[in-house]
């Protein structure tokens, strides 16, 4: 959201986090961390001084949500539902029947979240990407 947030009230000019937090109902101390986490994976660039805030780093279009999901929890690749990925040791995945299942899911979550930009967010309507999940 903060991002979209950005996107939408930037417009070349710097966004300051205060506007953000205020616009998005975020505790602003949650967005300073989190775009400290941005800012150091290239996602959000941070201009100092008067009339000073944040733009994104790169263009909408060529940010995903799947990026800023990974930025925001921490992570460098794909999420950990399944207990192969996650490096869980419970001595039965060899021969787990749910394995399968959890790594398809892994795949599906990170494709759809990859698929989609800050751009779609701030350029389509919530039912356009509702119906995109069904498809």
């Amino acid at each position: 959201m903060a991002l979209v947030s950005l996107a939408a009230s930037s417009r070349g000019n710097p966004v300051s986090l205060k506007d953000i937090a205020s616009q998005e109902e975020i505790p602003e101390p949650y967005l300073q961390q989190l775009f400290s986490r941005l800012r150091k994976r290239n996602l959000v660039k941070s201009i100092r001084g008067p009339g000073g805030g944040f733009l994104l780093a790169r263009h909408p279009s060529r940010i995903t949500i799947g990026e800023i999901i990974r930025t925001a929890e921490g992570r460098e690749k794909e999420s950990s539902i399944g207990c192969r990925r996650s490096g869980r040791k419970c001595g039965r995945i060899e021969r787990c029947k749910t394995q399968g299942m959890w790594d398809s899911l892994e795949s599906r979550m990170e494709e759809f979240l990859d698929s989609i930009s800050i751009e779609d967010l701030f350029r389509e309507t919530p039912e356009k990407i509702r119906r995109e999940v069904r498809a």
